[in-house]
C-alpha cells in the first residue's frame, strides 16, 4: 500500500474524529469527511473535501461513500446515547451500508474505532458493535478493529465541582474500577498509523494511553496534588445504580422517556463496575500490565490544563458526572 491514501473519515465531528482528521492530514493523506447535511466541517483540517448525508440515511449514506471513491475508509462514527435503538442504528446498521458501499467503490481497506467494553458485553451498543465487528473481519478487506480504553472527556465531568469546592464522587470504595485513559490526539495518530503499518493490519487493537492504570480514587488524589489542597470522596453505593436501573426499567414499560433513561442507567451501572482494561479470558479478570499503551499525554497533563484554563472539558454524551 502506498504511503497516501484517499481516505474517507465518518464521525469526522466528533472529538475523536476532528483529532483523527489531524493525524490523517498531518500523515499526508488525501482526506474526505462525510458531515451532516448543512455542516461546513468547521475545524477540520484545511484541502479536506466533503460529502454529505445523514448516517441514518441508507440511500444517501450508500451514495456519498461511493461518490468519494475511497482507498481507505476511518470510522470514528459511533451512537450518542448507547440506547438500543440509536446502537443498531448507528453502530451496526450504519457501518454495515458504509462498508458495502465501500466495497463497491474499490476500497481495499477499513479501520474501524470501536470501544474496549465490547470485550464484555452486557449492553446493545456493545452487540451491536460487535456486530460490526464481525462484518467486517468477513468482509475481505484490509481491517483494522482499535478498541480504546476510556476518554479523557469521560473523566473531566467533576474537575469543575472539585474545583468549586465539592467533593470528587466514586462508586464503592473509589477503587472498582481502572483504566489507562488516552487523549484525542494520541488515539488519532494510532488510529491514523493503522493506515500504513502492516503489524496493525487484520488485527483487534486494544489500546491505551501512557501508564499507570488509573482508579476514581487516584484521579481524585491527582486533583488533590494539583490543586494543594484534600479533595474529599463522596462514596455512591453501587446498588443505588442497580435499583435506579431497575426501577426506571419497571417504569420504562409504560413511558418511553423513563424506558430511555434505564437504558443510561444500565450504561453508567456497568462504566462503574468494569474496569476499561483488556480482559484475560481464562482468569476473567482486568490485565492493566497487558493492557498496551501509547503517546505522551497523561490525564494528569489534561487535568492541569483544565485547571488553568488552557483546555476545556468537552463531555460528549458518554461523560461519568
Amino acid at each position: 500500500m502506498s504511503e497516501a491514501r484517499d481516505v474517507l473519515l465518518l464521525g469526522a465531528t466528533g472529538t475523536a474524529g476532528r483529532a483523527t482528521a489531524a493525524a490523517l492530514a498531518g500523515a499526508g493523506h488525501r482526506l474526505t469527511a462525510l458531515l451532516r447535511p448543512g455542516r461546513d466541517g468547521a475545524g477540520l483540517p484545511p484541502g479536506t473535501g466533503f460529502v454529505h448525508a445523514e448516517a441514518t440515511d441508507t440511500g444517501a449514506l450508500a451514495e456519498a461513500v461511493r461518490a468519494a471513491k475511497p482507498q481507505a475508509v476511518v470510522s470514528c462514527l459511533a451512537s450518542r446515547t448507547g440506547a438500543p435503538a440509536d446502537a443498531w442504528a448507528i453502530d451496526h446498521a450504519a457501518h454495515s451500508t458504509a462498508l458495502a458501499a465501500a466495497k463497491d467503490a474499490g476500497t481495499d481497506q477499513f479501520v474501524l474505532l470501536s470501544a474496549l467494553c465490547v470485550q464484555k458485553p452486557r449492553l446493545a451498543f456493545q452487540h451491536a458493535k460487535l456486530a460490526f465487528e464481525t462484518d467486517l473481519m468477513a468482509s475481505g478487506l484490509t481491517w483494522s478493529i482499535v478498541r480504546p480504553t476510556a476518554f479523557f472527556k469521560s473523566l473531566s465531568g467533576q474537575v469543575e465541582r472539585v474545583r468549586r469546592g465539592k467533593p470528587f464522587l466514586v462508586f464503592g470504595d473509589g477503587r472498582l474500577t481502572a483504566c489507562k485513559p488516552i487523549s484525542d490526539a494520541d488515539l488519532g495518530a494510532f488510529i491514523a498509523g493503522c493506515l500504513t503499518e502492516p503489524a496493525r493490519h487484520d488485527r483487534i487493537l486494544p489500546i491505551g494511553g501512557p501508564g499507570p492504570a488509573l482508579t476514581p480514587a487516584d484521579q481524585a488524589a491527582m486533583l488533590s496534588d494539583l490543586l494543594g489542597r484534600e479533595v474529599p470522596l463522596r462514596r455512591v453505593p453501587v446498588a443505588l445504580l442497580g435499583a435506579i436501573a431497575g426501577t426506571l426499567a419497571f417504569a420504562g414499560k409504560l413511558s418511553p422517556k423513563l424506558a430511555a433513561k434505564a437504558d443510561l442507567a444500565r450504561i453508567g451501572r456497568y462504566y462503574a463496575t468494569e474496569s476499561m482494561l483488556v480482559l484475560d479470558p481464562e482468569t476473567g479478570e482486568y490485565d492493566a500490565v497487558a493492557t498496551p499503551e501509547t503517546g505522551t499525554e497523561t490525564l494528569r497533563d489534561h487535568y492541569e490544563k483544565l485547571l488553568s484554563g488552557d483546555a476545556e472539558a468537552d463531555l460528549g454524551e458518554h461523560a461519568v458526572f
